[in-house]
């Protein structure tokens, strides 16, 4: 570290303290040549995850922006804050163990998307309709059309399971 007061280069710790929160520490310095003491804060570079947009534009990750975006989507339905949050602290703990500088903003769309129809169906197809910005009618319809697909057949593997599990029983 070099000294404030005459810039030589070579100094020790006299005194090392952590901050409040343990986020940064805090050291008192004294120059080697000349004898004065002076203060040094150390922090842990943070980088900030980028969120690459579709057009190429960039912008600083944003959890609140998430949040705001399921909680509109979840509007006067049975969903409590707490699933919310939860939902948000999942989606962003996904996001960084995967993506350590950039993340693409459909890899998030796409990841509320899965979120949300796993939680409530209603809330997802209002997300779903401003993420794919549908157009009209029929591209409603279609994604409509594929959750109760999705029923349907989650519906038949339910039905043939108990099936199967009373033939055991009685067999």
């Amino acid at each position: 570290m070099k000294c404030p007061f005459c810039g030589y280069q070579e100094d020790k710790v006299v005194d090392s303290r952590s901050s409040s929160e343990g986020a940064s520490v805090r050291r008192r310095r004294e120059c080697i040549k000349c004898g004065r003491r002076f203060t040094t804060y150390e922090y842990i570079e943070e980088i900030p995850l980028m969120v690459v947009k579709k057009d190429g534009r960039r912008e600083p990750f944003d959890r609140k922006k998430i949040q705001a975006g399921i909680i509109k989507a979840c509007e006067k339905r049975p969903i409590s804050i707490e699933k919310i949050e939860d939902l948000v602290i999942n989606i962003e703990r996904t996001v960084l163990k995967k993506f350590d500088r950039e993340v693409p903003s459909v890899f998030i769309g796409e990841l509320i998307m899965q979120r949300l129809a796993e939680l409530d169906e209603v809330a997802y197809v209002r997300f779903a309709s401003v993420y794919r910005q549908f157009k009209d009618v029929n591209q409603f319809m279609k994604e409509l059309k594929s959750i109760l697909d999705k029923e349907d057949s989650f519906a038949k593997i339910m039905k043939n399971r108990s099936k199967t599990k009373r033939g055991i029983k009685h067999g």
